[in-house]
């Protein structure tokens, strides 16, 4: 890069600031933008895409093509070499446009046949926002000095746009942040609710973009680098055997100390840019790549980058996670990403969770369930989208957040929110009656837990009891491996809290999407049917060990139910219990009271363990179906694959048949059976699987009165003849049938 070129460069963004400086409409400045531009790079034409919605361009502002096409000219993501551009967020560069695959003649525009194309993204920390053209009839390829400079004034119109620079009339030019926003995610924890954004981490807000004194930015961005390596240390020297942890710092420490990372940030300054604006050229960078790396150790490393750069802009900037904002009383947590602990320590005071990131089965969903604060994932860009304090609705059933909602939106959540409200003076008002149906049957409706927030619902939902106590979630929130004391008491407490209600605790179930922070991530190509529950217990049997005997102090003479997870075969379930006999005989010769009475079960999660010989279903001491995984091995479609794991109907004939052969052999050998997922919650599921012969359903405690109310207003002999004629009949699914004798009846 010559001497003559940065100079070059820093003039474009010295007039640039001009431009920035003055008192003008946002259509005014783009158009002196794209006149500045084209003189600059001494190009006849210089155009301004930008975005109006998620796949059409407008053409915002032109120097050398007709005027008249500005806001009306428009493209489709991927048209033309514009918008392919927007779409791959790649730079295209090209001598012979007319020639290049995907190119788009646009009369309306005036266009001549200009051979020299030059399209860059405008993009901010991965959102693309625009596309950045410059064209002259005179064949050249734009030099890699060029582009560049291209590059460094897109991303600060980028900046620009962010700050409201551009604010004008029309979708594609209205002020950023303050529009109307629907975005769609996938849904995890069900459930609506209105509040105001709590950014778990708040942006960091980037004013001077421009240097004014180059010497001066290379600096301040010297003495940052410093202060994060400083601290990087800092934290490296303090880690104490968390392999993770130290790998990430690891990381942290190879990056502030990268020789091409520093030099590109070097040259943006130099090129004109200010320091924060150069680590965040270099950060939109990183974003970018991201979203097209598949390799997961690669995208680590690029997120581990994009946190550090944070870091950086917040020594550059002074803006501190702490900004002084004060949290609104109805907070809506919206984060790209958030682990368990940090979760719990906003606790109940959360209305709502929305995460760009996540999945189904991770911690933050497992603490959100057991919280029952609605949680929607997979909402891209909500991070950058929302600010601090913007009116956000929840809509946990349909995965949907309404970020600055207009009035009719407003009035219509309002009015189901209502309709959920009297839903649910309704089910209180059954709370404590039986889930009896009409033809006299009894059907326990139990809750699933996991901390000891959940034990207040236990008798407010009229649940009978815990039907799964997930024993894990005190292992993750941890950074080190709980101690059996804790343990034994937190047990105590739980039966405590339960009183005479039977609690079934769920032995260690890690592995697949819960891993410990303290232990060694295995890398596997398919964790769900990797190492993980009883494999990993037996493997590991020290571990099942020391939790075996807190159970068993927990207990302190009160009867005790254990349940192993994932057996997927008899000689599983044969060396776990052999396991708790040696806890029960060694809490007996250490003069630890012995539980009253112990149950020993199984979760049935495979399909292979339904199976099993005779002899299982007498050894073991009771049964839970664990829908959840067994409907994913059963159809082989992983829960969380979004393109799959709704494709397949609980109410699907194939497993409805599966699941009855269970309830026959559980009859045939005595084997107490429950049902535990996410399908015992849902009414119309839960019908249908007390019709097939379940008497036992464990569920989250907000789905205990809707199953109730409708249990109570079944004969369940009607709706197993609707269910097995509609099998009789040929038919894949038994819904449609089902939800017509259902409206009938209602």
């Amino acid at each position: 890069m010559t001497n003559t070129f940065k100079t070059d460069s820093r003039q474009m963004l010295g007039r640039l600031r001009g431009v920035m400086a003055e008192d003008a409409a946002g259509q005014a400045r783009l158009d002196q933008i794209t006149r500045l531009i084209a003189e600059e790079m001494r190009t006849e034409v210089c155009s301004i895409y930008l975005f109006r919605d998620e796949d059409t361009l407008e053409l915002c502002a032109t120097e050398g093509l007709n005027p008249q096409a500005v806001h009306e000219t428009r493209l489709k993501l991927g048209e033309g070499l514009v918008g392919r551009v927007a779409r791959t967020g790649e730079v295209v560069n090209t001598e012979d446009a007319p020639s290049s695959k995907g190119f788009r003649f646009m009369p309306e525009t005036g266009e001549e046949a200009y051979s020299s194309f030059m399209g860059v993204p405008i993009q901010r920390l991965g959102e693309k926002l625009g596309v950045l053209v410059v064209q002259s009839k005179k064949s050249r390829l734009f030099s890699d000095e060029e582009v560049y400079a291209v590059e460094v004034v897109a991303m600060v119109l980028a900046e620009m746009a962010e700050l409201g620079a551009f604010a004008g009339e029309g979708a594609a030019m209205s002020a950023r942040h303050q529009q109307a926003k629907l975005i769609r995610g996938t849904t995890v924890q069900e459930g609506t609710a209105q509040g105001h954004v709590w950014l778990h981490e708040p942006r960091v807000v980037v004013t001077n973009l421009i240097a004014e004194d180059p010497a001066r930015e290379l600096e301040r961005l010297h003495e940052a680098v410093e202060t994060l390596r400083v601290g990087v240390d800092r934290m490296l020297s303090t880690a104490r055997g968390d392999k993770d942890q130290l790998e990430v710092l690891e990381a942290y420490r190879m990056f502030a100390n990268s020789k091409g990372w520093m030099r590109r940030m070097e040259e943006d300054i130099d090129s004109g840019l200010s320091a924060e604006a150069a680590v965040e050229k270099e950060q939109s960078a990183a974003r970018a790549r991201m979203n097209q790396v598949s390799d997961a150790y690669l995208r680590d490393r690029l997120h581990d980058l994009d946190d550090l750069s944070n870091r950086l802009l917040r020594i550059l900037t002074g803006q501190g996670r702490e900004t002084g904002a004060e949290m609104p009383p109805d907070p809506i947590l919206i984060a790209r990403n958030i682990g368990p602990a940090e979760l719990l320590d906003y606790g109940r005071s959360l209305k709502g969770i929305v995460l760009e990131e996540g999945s189904v089965g991770s911690h933050a969903a497992i603490v959100a369930r057991a919280l029952a604060i609605p949680l929607v994932i997979h909402a891209s860009h909500i991070a950058t989208e929302a600010l601090n304090g913007d009116l956000i609705l929840v809509d946990g059933d349909q995965g949907l957040a309404h970020l600055r909602p207009d009035d009719a939106i407003v009035a219509a959540f309002r009015d189901k929110m209502a309709m959920q409200a009297q839903a649910q003076e309704r089910y209180a008002s059954i709370r404590d009656k039986p889930a009896d149906t009409l033809c006299g049957q009894h059907i326990k409706l139990k809750m699933n837990a996991g901390l000891m927030a959940d034990l207040p619902s236990l008798e407010g939902s009229g649940a009978e009891g815990v039907g799964l106590f997930r024993t894990e979630l005190q292992f993750l929130i941890r950074s080190h491996m709980p101690k059996r004391a804790e343990l034994s008491e937190l047990y105590s407490r739980v039966m405590d809290a339960a009183k005479d209600q039977r609690v079934v605790f769920r032995t260690l179930d890690i592995g697949s999407d819960k891993v410990l922070p303290y232990m060694k991530a295995e890398d596997e190509p398919n964790p769900a049917m990797g190492w993980r529950a009883i494999r990993v217990g037996l493997d590991k049997p020290g571990v099942m060990r020391m939790q075996l005997q807190a159970l068993i102090r927990g207990a302190k003479g009160r009867h005790l139910s254990i349940m192993f997870p994932f057996v997927a075969q008899r000689s599983e379930f044969t060396a776990a219990r052999a396991e708790m006999d040696k806890a029960l005989e060694r809490e007996r010769i250490l003069g630890h009271p012995q539980p009253a009475s112990i149950e020993v079960g199984a979760m049935l999660e495979t399909p292979s363990l339904a199976f099993a010989p005779d002899d299982f279903y007498r050894e073991v001491d009771f049964i839970s179906v664990g829908g959840n995984d067994l409907k994913q091995f059963f159809f082989a479609a992983d829960r969380e694959n979004e393109r799959v794991r709704k494709r397949y109907d609980t109410l699907n004939v194939s497993f409805l048949n599966f699941l009855e052969g269970i309830v026959y052999r559980c009859a045939t050998t005595g084997t107490p059976l429950s049902f535990c997922g996410e399908d015992a919650g849902r009414p119309v599921e839960a019908a249908c699987l007390a019709a097939i012969g379940f008497r036992t359903l464990s569920m989250r405690p907000a789905s205990i009165g809707p199953v109730k109310s409708l249990l109570r207003r079944l004969d369940l002999r009607e709706l197993r003849d609707v269910i097995h004629s509609e099998r009789d009949s040929g038919a894949e699914t038994v819904r449609g049938a089902v939800m017509e004798h259902l409206r009938g009846k209602f």
